[in-house]
């Protein structure tokens, strides 16, 4: 645990970051507060996966002339960035969506609150 702390101090961040998220989505009743806590939990994941990903020293994986062609163990591994990439797009367009439905919900009930939609609606 204290090898964590000590040589990778971002992933406390991280999961500082995602408890942080967490704990919008469970305690605020309104529904942009959920939305936020939701994208702060998506990034920290994201920003996750993409330290985990990091190779030091790895170089960008371009072919090159036998000659000049290093081990494969040198080369730095694109698939998680690019994961990680339509992650973003698929969390900023599903935050697009979101938002559109609590706009339609603020335009039918006329508040954001979780609790007083619900008892509009019953």
């Amino acid at each position: 645990m204290t090898d964590i702390l000590l040589y990778r101090p971002h992933f406390v961040a991280f999961i500082i970051l995602f408890l942080l998220g967490m704990y919008i989505m469970v305690v605020c009743l309104n529904l942009v507060k959920k939305l936020i806590g939701m994208y702060i939990m998506q990034t920290s994941i994201i920003l996750f996966f993409i330290t985990l990903a990091v190779k030091e020293e790895g170089t960008i994986p371009i072919l090159m002339p036998s000659a000049l062609a290093l081990p494969p163990e040198a080369y730095a591994n694109p698939l998680p960035h690019v994961l990680m990439l339509t992650a973003i797009v698929v969390g900023v367009s599903t935050l697009g969506v979101s938002l559109a439905m609590v706009i339609a919900l603020y335009r039918k009930y006329d508040t954001l609150e979780e609790d007083q939609i619900l008892e509009k609606i019953q």
